[in-house]
């Protein structure tokens, strides 16, 4: 695991990190004028992220085989948009420009987790963000795309860093607990928030047509 750790280190410096900052200015060209777009970026994943991840077993053996080119988020974007509503709207938008390898919706396992929620693909990567400088040997040939509404994007944020960080402790059950009572809460404000706007468009497109 230190050889791996060691040539991550490398291919995060030198490929993933300049090639995030170009996906950003990318993706904000190609929806340029879409609607209701709080922000988009990309970033590559941490060192200790990736190690983690390269680290997990599934039945009692490792969940990777060749971690460099089997985890796909090795650069992850995000588009954080107001309303529900909006995600399949930019969804389509991306899709229109960029090639789609996986495509899924992030739901809770049952209605009694609350878990977070999320679209995500998993897209192949642009030449135009690749700089023909980066050796192609650090370059990976997908990339994520999370499309997420402002409180997606805060909650899952929040509960990555307190549940999932490298090396923290475990939550208690009294914890998970109150991390599943705010869960709830986001999703009642998100879908509070989308049912307001829903009514003020549809009493807007009344207005207009009387």
């Amino acid at each position: 695991m230190k050889e791996l750790e060691r040539e991550y280190r490398v291919r995060h410096a030198n490929a993933l990190t300049p090639i995030a900052e170009k996906l950003t200015h990318h993706l904000q060209s190609l929806l340029e004028g879409e609607i209701r777009i709080d922000r988009i970026s990309a970033r590559a994943k941490s060192v200790d992220r990736f190690m983690a991840k390269a680290e997990k077993v599934k039945d009692d053996r490792p969940k990777y085989d060749e971690p460099l080119h089997q985890i796909q988020d090795q650069i992850g974007a995000r588009i954080i948009t107001f309303y529900t509503d909006d995600v399949p709207r930019i969804s389509d938008a991306v899709l229109k420009y960029l090639r789609a390898i996986e495509t899924q919706d992030i739901v809770p396992e049952n209605e009694w987790e609350f878990g977070y929620f999320g679209h995500h693909h998993i897209l192949m990567l642009p030449a135009d963000v690749v700089d023909p400088t980066i050796d192609p040997n650090l370059v990976p040939k997908f990339f994520e795309l999370q499309i997420k509404t402002l409180f997606q994007h805060a909650w899952s944020e929040a509960n990555h860093d307190l549940g999932y960080k490298p090396g923290s402790t475990p939550l208690d059950r009294d914890q998970l607990r109150q991390l599943a009572y705010t869960s709830a809460q986001a999703w009642g404000a998100d879908r509070v928030f989308n049912d307001l706007f829903q009514a003020r468009e549809h009493s807007t497109g009344k207005a207009q047509t009387a």
